[in-house]
């Protein structure tokens, strides 16, 4: 796993998604040190970071195929 939180903006939503459950799982065993920890939560926060903009793109799309509330009126 790389710390580079840079690549993260190619990752598919699952793949993101996968590898932040493993970075919650390390982070939650305890590593060996501060400056792993501190690395550890970055990359969770990229890979959270991630996540949220592929289910608010998602939510955007749906939000673009409902009709309007107001265009039956």
């Amino acid at each position: 796993m790389t710390s580079d939180a840079a690549d993260v903006s190619s990752l598919t939503f699952e793949q993101a998604r996968d590898e932040l459950v493993q970075v919650v799982a390390q982070l939650e065993q305890g590593a060996p040190t501060l400056e792993q920890s501190l690395s550890l939560w970055t990359r969770g926060e990229a890979l959270a970071a991630r996540c949220e903009e592929w289910l608010l793109g998602a939510k955007r799309r749906l939000d673009e195929a409902r009709p309007s509330d107001g265009a039956s009126s």
